[in-house]
């Protein structure tokens, strides 16, 4: 069985090392994968969904997806690439209806997110106030271009990953990023860049709950 961690050690062996060696039956070592990419799937997912709880049960989903079809990465685009189009898969599909829903159990009950800041406390408010800011203003985008700006902007992929994820062409990105970064320029104006990098991280506590959910959901004794 496996068995959740908390903070667990950051692993100097590659995704394709993981891989092969969840492959190969060491089931554990699939939690290093989740930790090590669960931003950018969260990235994705929020993308698409605004909702908070509908983003970490969407989450959930695509990791369980992600194992279930390990076998069938190939590689050619990248880890990260591949799980970003199994959670948009994933949140779009929760777009679709409720059907197949999976929940948390006590989520109300956890703790809510916290970080420890060495910032000035004045700095660390105006800090946070312009994040929410640029989310705020990030949630205004429409779908499409929100996608590509969150892909791009906050997550760091290439052009040509982007396109892939989003099934788009290469100019249909680049013409998409302009336009948000149009948009948002209009909202933050110089203040965009220095914040686009903390737009919707992903915080260990919230790490923790999505890990334990879908480790004990990969474990769960099978009915019928």
């Amino acid at each position: 069985m496996i068995e959740p961690t908390l903070r667990l050690a950051p692993s100097p062996l590659q995704d394709a090392e993981v891989i092969a060696r969840v492959l190969g039956g060491e089931d554990g070592l699939f939690e290093v994968l989740m930790r090590r990419h669960n931003t950018r799937v969260y990235r994705a997912v929020r993308s698409i969904l605004r909702d908070e709880a509908e983003c970490e049960d969407a989450m959930q989903q695509a990791w369980l997806s992600a194992y279930a079809h390990l076998a069938d990465f190939a590689g050619e685009a990248g880890l990260g690439t591949w799980l970003v189009r199994i959670a948009l898969n994933a949140a779009l599909a929760r777009l679709r209806g409720p059907e197949g829903r999976l929940r948390f159990v006590d989520l109300a009950l956890l703790e809510e997110d916290a970080v420890t800041d060495p910032l000035h406390p004045e700095r660390r408010a105006a800090a946070r106030e312009l994040v929410a800011l640029l989310e705020d203003a990030i949630d205004r985008l429409s779908p499409g271009l929100r996608a590509v700006y969150l892909l791009r902007e906050a997550e760091r992929l290439s052009t040509a990953e982007t396109a892939h994820a989003l099934g788009l062409g290469v100019e249909a990105v680049k013409v998409r990023l302009h336009r948000a970064r149009h948009a948002l320029r209009d909202a933050l104006d110089a203040e965009l860049g220095a914040a686009a990098p903390g737009a919707f991280t992903f915080l260990a506590p919230r790490c923790d709950r999505v890990v334990a959910a879908v480790l004990a959901a990969l474990h769960a004794p099978q009915t019928g």
